[in-house]
C-alpha cells in the first residue's frame, strides 16, 4: 500500500494532543485588536479544542500525525 500524503495546510494550523484531540489556536488574533475589548483577547489567548465532529475529518488528513 503506497504511503498516503499528509495535508500541509492543516498541519500546520493543528496541533494533536497527547490523548489524541487537536488543539487549535482561536482566530481573530492577527490584528486590529485595538477594537476588541481585554476579555474578548484574553480569551483568544488560549488554545482551544477542536469539536469531535470535525476530529473525525482530520484523522483522514493527517494519517500519520
Amino acid at each position: 500500500m503506497p504511503k498516503l500524503k499528509t495535508r500541509k495546510s492543516i498541519a500546520k494550523r493543528v496541533k494533536r494532543t497527547g490523548t489524541g484531540k487537536y488543539m487549535i489556536s482561536k482566530p481573530g488574533r492577527r490584528h486590529l485588536m485595538t477594537g476588541k475589548s481585554g476579555k474578548r483577547k484574553r480569551h483568544m489567548r488560549q488554545d482551544g479544542l477542536l469539536p469531535s465532529s470535525q476530529s473525525q475529518r482530520l484523522k483522514k488528513a493527517l494519517p500519520y500525525g
